[in-house]
């Protein structure tokens, strides 16, 4: 098999690349990745030395393919399924990108300050950070609920790489700020997010794990 994706199960970028994958039934290989594990932390930065995942290996291409959004841009063109994550027109592309970002950057990353606080050592909180996360994830969720009026996905009728990024980053999201009773649009839209089989399967395979999210 070609592919090998190391990945945790736990990880919201991990997910995104999951989504992807799942969604044309791509085969590749799954590799867990424990970084609390030495040996399996060394051995992973032994592939890739800045030790973040998901990390896609290519062996017939022999490359290597870090981030979620490169991962999937990369897939769509080399492993082209049923399901296209780009539009093929660039304003529609470009669109497509910035979405993605934008659940990255400003759902996914104020998302992650929020969980990653609860996990320091006691005394060692940062609870004016945490503030500035939540207001920032707040006023993300009130721009996704502007944009989402009237549209089915992301970008309107067609799932794309924009949607494969909104699904983790709103599963997690609505944990440490619930959002169903303030944000209608975005509440439906996680819905049909959850409903979607490729979704539905990488939760299914993260349950496992769940014990270990914090709270």
């Amino acid at each position: 098999m070609s592919l090998t994706l190391y990945f945790h199960p736990l990880s919201s970028f991990c997910h995104k690349v999951l989504v992807a994958l799942y969604e044309n039934d791509t085969p590749f290989k799954p590799h867990i990745v424990d970084l609390a594990d030495p040996a399996a932390d060394a051995a992973f930065k032994a592939i890739w030395p800045i030790g973040r995942f998901p990390l896609l290996r290519d062996e017939a291409a022999d490359r290597i393919i870090p981030e979620s959004s490169i991962i999937i841009e990369y897939l769509d063109h080399h492993r082209p399924g049923r399901t296209r994550f780009l539009p093929a027109e660039p304003d529609r592309a470009r669109e497509t990108r910035s979405r993605d970002r934008f659940f990255d950057l400003y759902v996914n990353t104020p998302m992650q300050k929020i969980v990653t606080d609860g996990l320091r050592p006691a005394g060692k909180n940062d609870p004016f950070g945490v503030g500035q996360a939540k207001e920032q994830l707040r006023v993300a969720l009130n721009l996704i609920e502007r944009d989402l009026d009237g549209k089915t996905w992301a970008m309107g009728d067609a799932f794309t790489m924009a949607d494969c990024a909104a699904a983790p980053a709103l599963f997690y999201a609505d944990k440490v700020l619930p959002f169903a009773g303030t944000h209608k649009n975005t509440a439906a839209y996680f819905g049909r997010l959850m409903e979607r089989a490729s979704y539905a399967r990488v939760i299914k395979e993260a349950q496992p794990y769940f014990a270990l999210f914090p709270g």
